[in-house]
């Protein structure tokens, strides 16, 4: 089975790198190419999820590339590949001939493949990889439309928000290498490692996670990344990116809760981003910008339970999330290709005249509002009795939560609903068949989720997960969140969004994202930039001067030496020279080369040597 799970992984990446590659001249081709590999990798996906296979190779040496398909990752292939293949058929209708077709359903199977990789990887390693390669693959789908300046800005600053986070994986890397987990790298035993070194795997996480799934403080890149394509910003926050860090955490819960403080940072600013994360969609007037929002509220929820060790729950959350949150981007993606407009006030009647679009988007936003029996009212239920179990300020703080996003669910409800004016009551075309299949089969997978507020269903998923026995809602917590959503839609149906006039000054600083791009740029990128351009001045003006004044100290020194300390040398070069050629004249004198000389400077020669004997005898 090992071969089947090798080919979930390569499937997508492979045929999405061919069609990329390829370009234009396979544009005819991609869409067929790319929703037949997706249909196939789902198949292979419901294969793997039952049979658990695991599979192993070599990378480096003492690292082996590892993939495994266990419980939560079992739920997850599924769940990435079955929305990929629904967007992607959307896709055919929404991204049009004119396109660059292969460039765009290439990198979105290269965007799949890297986190159905991100979701199997069971080493370090091949996470970072697919970690880096969806990241890469996020960056060219916001800025698929690229020579549009503002689109390639907001590619930009998405890719380096979430790699600044991802340095916190290198981090965990490294100190896991020094802290004693050379052999493997493997994600079970990180937290095995000891000391100091097993704080800064536990913060490397908590980061890395935290900037891909965009919770505060790095939230903002969300909202820029709204410029890509409508199908982008379905797959994107649904099955993919967006919830890579909050699986990351779920997968790494026992981390958290071995290091005695992760839990707790956790789990606090799931709860806090999802409040004011829903705060800030609930000021909004784009209904893309409203969506965005809510993906970093309802994200919270699962960082809330990863916090918590309430695993059950935020993969509950994280499913049912994908289902919903698909679902409703890619009606707002048809409203847009439609109506040509994504503003709430002009999209009145929009539900009312495409009648698919709007019953499917009432499954979704009734879905994300926690409106029972769907879903997401069971998933908060039981994430949230984890936190009730845990901490019971957590608990008040995500029920606040829960009804902030019925809030904001029920004014989206509210504008597509609400009688169209005479200025854009116009009559559309029906929807095309590849647009409403999509949308009806993800409307049909929110509606069938709600098996999961059943408790059999329940515990079988948290028997799949394999985790300990987890605190299960009480009759009157389902009943009270229930009601709550209920209720709190009911009124905001009714008076509309009147009821949500807030003084303009805070509207416009919620609508603005808490101005958190700003606030990034200014206690961030400034001081860094800052710091670099001192660090530049002072490369040119002290270690430059510095470099310099030596080069010429050292050309100095060696005319110096050129002129004194040669001449000397010359000098007694040239005395021994000259005291070697006298001693060679002196020498060739008596070789006159006449026989009866030589005879006599031999006979003087040994009278001398008779002399010195008899004397020192």
């Amino acid at each position: 089975m090992s071969a089947l799970l090798w080919a979930l992984v390569a499937l997508p990446l492979t045929v999405g790198t061919l069609l990329a590659v390829a370009g234009r001249p396979v544009d005819r081709y991609a869409p067929g190419v790319a929703v037949g590999t997706a249909v196939a990798a789902f198949g292979l996906a419901v294969t793997v999820a039952f049979e658990h296979p695991r599979a192993e190779a070599p990378l480096l040496e003492g690292l082996p590339a590892g993939l495994a398909v266990d419980g939560l990752s079992g739920l997850m292939v599924v769940t990435v590949t079955a929305v990929t293949a629904a967007v992607l058929l959307f896709s055919v209708e929404d991204i049009g001939p004119g396109e660059a077709r292969a460039r765009f359903f290439g990198l979105m199977l290269v965007f799949s493949g890297a986190m159905l990789t991100t979701v199997t990887a069971t080493t370090l390693p091949v996470l970072l990889m697919a970690w880096e390669a969806m990241g890469a693959a996020s960056w060219a789908l916001i800025g698929y439309w690229w020579r549009d300046p503002e689109r390639g800005d907001a590619a930009n600053t998405a890719f380096l928000t979430t790699r600044a986070a991802d340095l916190g994986l290198y981090l965990a890397a490294g100190a896991a290498l020094a802290g004693g987990q050379a052999g493997s790298l493997a994600l079970d035993e990180l937290p095995d490692t000891t000391g100091a070194w097993s704080a800064l795997v536990t913060a490397g996480v908590i980061a890395a996670a935290f900037g891909k799934s965009a919770q505060l403080p790095f939230s903002f890149w969300l909202s820029r990344a709204m410029q890509g394509p409508s199908p982008v910003s379905a797959l994107l926050h649904s099955a993919t990116m967006v919830v890579a860090g909050a699986y990351l955490l779920l997968r790494l819960e026992p981390l958290l809760a071995q290091s005695g403080w992760g839990g707790h940072v956790v789990a606090w600013t799931g709860a806090l981003t999802a409040v004011v994360l829903g705060l800030v969609a609930v000021a909004q007037t784009d209904l893309k910008q409203l969506l965005a929002a809510s993906t970093c509220a309802q994200i919270g929820f699962m960082v809330l339970a990863a916090g918590t060790g309430a695993v059950t729950g935020g993969t509950l959350q994280l499913i049912a999330h994908a289902a919903a949150k698909s679902l409703a981007f890619l009606v707002a993606g048809a409203w847009l290709t439609t109506l040509g407009t994504k503003a709430l006030p002009a999209l009145r009647g929009a539900a009312r005249r495409h009648r698919t679009a709007g019953i499917t988007f009432s499954v979704a936003a009734l879905a994300l509002a926690g409106v029972p029996p769907l879903a997401l009212w069971a998933a908060k239920d039981v994430l949230l009795a984890g936190a009730l179990e845990d901490n019971a300020a957590l608990y008040v703080t995500g029920s606040a939560a829960a009804v902030i996003s019925a809030v904001y669910s029920a004014k989206a409800l509210w504008f597509v609903w609400q009688p169209a004016s005479a200025t854009n009551d116009r009559t559309q075309e029906p929807l095309p068949y590849a647009t409403r299949l999509p949308l009806v089969t993800l409307a049909v997978a929110c509606a069938a989720l709600t098996v999961t507020s059943f408790p059999p269903v329940r515990d079988a998923v948290e028997r799949v997960l394999g985790g300990g026995t987890q605190p299960a809602p009480q009759a009157w917590e389902f009943a009270l969140s229930g009601a709550l959503a209920v209720a709190v839609s009911a009124v905001v149906w009714i008076r509309g969004p009147q009821l949500l006039t807030v003084p303009g000054r805070i509207t416009a600083w919620a609508s603005d994202w808490l101005r958190l791009e700003n606030a990034a740029r200014t206690f961030l990128v400034r001081p860094v930039v800052r710091l670099t351009d001192a660090l530049a001045a002072f490369d040119d003006r002290v270690l430059d001067r510095a470099v310099e004044g030596t080069a010429r100290g050292s050309v100095r020194l060696a005319q110096w030496t050129n002129g004194q300390v040669e001449r000397i040398v010359d000098g007694s070069v040239e005395g021994v020279a000259g005291g070697a050629r006298a001693l060679g004249r002196w020498a060739r004198r008596p070789q006159t080369g006449q026989l009866h000389q030589y005879l006599a400077q031999a006979v003087a020669a040994f009278t001398v040597l008779a002399v010195v004997l008899v004397l020192v005898r």
